[in-house]
């Protein structure tokens, strides 16, 4: 059995500007819900046989009170968010299992479906379809993998390494540390990617930062300066952990979907 998770909040804005392109601005009023439709009918006909797509049935969740600047529903076009809850009945009435999210998000609902699934021993893949790297730390092997329906490619834990530079687990703190301008978090000033992977890789989650820099050899500047920041950066990893029974502490994106 192979469980697909679908982004439902991620393919209703891919159909929508999809469509913009040859529509003149001329926005049918449930254009994009008809292509998502196409698009999970598309995956049934094609063998697909246990399907769930998770949705923002509300932009703003939980971290919006953790963090000020995270990303709310403003700016969104009145005609795309028009077509949300549309989507989640015409979902519901294809059969189709649908995790409408009100105060956590629908990474979560995809995060804790795959942990669950996971889990299953009647399992034999689960395919998280959506090319949001937060959903990245939720990769296991190739038991777990992302799939990323526009690129077709599907990555797996070593393609997470290649593309990130870090294991699945440690996606979280990455994101801390460079930042994820789609959310509304910073990273941390004069942390790049290449730098980022290279002290996760050397010293491991943020919880254990300050004790192993305070150890080693680093120079004295650079550890103040990412000791300083350690607490702060620590926030931005809450607001990207997503999945759910890792073994870590559970500080976000852990509760599942009913």
């Amino acid at each position: 059995m192979i469980i697909h998770l679908v982004d439902g909040t991620y393919e209703l804005f891919r159909h929508f500007y999809g469509q913009r392109r040859f529509n003149n601005g001329q926005d049918k009023p449930f254009g994009a819900v008809v292509g998502v439709l196409n698009t999970v009918l598309e995956m049934i006909e094609n063998g697909a046989t246990h399907i769930g797509v998770a949705t923002d049935h509300v932009i703003e969740s939980f971290r919006n009170q953790l963090w000020p600047g995270y990303k709310t529903g403003d700016g969104i076009e009145p005609a795309l968010l028009a077509q949300f809850h549309p989507l989640e009945d015409a979902l519901a009435a294809m059969g189709v299992a649908v995790w409408p999210m009100i105060e956590l998000e629908a990474d979560d609902a995809l995060a804790s479906a795959a942990h669950s699934a996971a889990a299953d021993e009647g399992v034999q893949k689960v395919c998280i379809w959506t090319p949001d790297k937060d959903l990245a730390q939720c990769v296991r092997g190739d038991h777990v993998v992302q799939v990323d329906r526009r690129t077709q490619k599907i990555r797996d834990a070593a393609g997470v390494r290649e593309k990130f530079g870090v294991e699945p687990a440690l996606i979280p703190d990455f994101l801390a540390l460079v930042g994820d301008a789609a959310d509304g978090y910073p990273g941390l000033e004069g942390i790049g990617l290449v730098s980022a992977a290279r002290l996760l890789g050397r010293y491991g989650p943020l919880e254990s930062f300050r004790p192993k820099l305070s150890a080693s050899g680093e120079s004295s500047r650079f550890c103040s300066k990412i000791s300083r920041r350690c607490a702060p950066t620590l926030g931005c990893s809450i607001m990207s952990r997503s999945c759910a029974g890792t073994g870590r502490p559970k500080r976000s994106k852990s509760a599942l979907p009913s």
